[in-house]
């Protein structure tokens, strides 16, 4: 059988790049916000350990209230609202930009929590939004059951660790 030089040649000049381009945009869960060696806007974040803040300098979480959510919910409570428009007002009035991290309590696996955690603080985003902030304004990132605000396996601990904290940056 005959196989021209130039249709190999091709074809593996063709497999080359395919290859060159699979691993050039193969992403990783390590690469995603909020998850192993946290970036937030090229900003590495501090190692996390309980009890201490995940923004580290220049970032004030002391600022606002978190937001509360319930059980395996990440649609932000009716309740809450009067926190997101405390926010937006200060937003509307000051130049500083926000973080959002998301959290869960410590039922279910990690990725999923990851994910939980991630669309808790997507929500609180949104919500801003919602309020007129605009969104190139609010970071968000994930750390789902990871740094809990209360230890603890009862339901008063949980629920406290079901949140997300808004950073004023600094």
């Amino acid at each position: 059988m005959f196989f021209p030089f130039k249709t190999l040649f091709q074809s593996l000049i063709a497999a080359a790049l395919v290859l060159v381009l699979y691993t050039g945009c193969e992403t990783t869960q390590d690469e995603f916000v909020g998850v192993d060696g946290d970036f937030v806007t090229g900003s590495p974040l501090p190692e996390r350990r309980e009890g201490v803040s995940f923004m580290g300098g220049g970032v004030n979480r002391n600022q606002f209230a978190p937001v509360y959510f319930s059980y395996n919910s990440f649609e932000v409570p009716g309740s809450e609202d009067g926190k997101i428009v405390t926010v937006a007002e200060f937003m509307k009035s000051s130049p500083n930009d926000i973080i959002v991290a998301g959290f869960t309590d410590a039922r279910g696996t990690e990725e999923y929590n990851r994910v939980l955690g991630e669309r808790r603080a997507l929500a609180v985003r949104d919500a801003l939004i919602m309020k007129g902030i605009s969104g190139s304004r609010i970071q968000t990132v994930s750390f789902g059951e990871e740094l809990p605000a209360a230890s603890g396996s009862s339901e008063s601990a949980y629920s406290q660790n079901r949140r997300a904290e808004i950073g004023l940056i600094q």
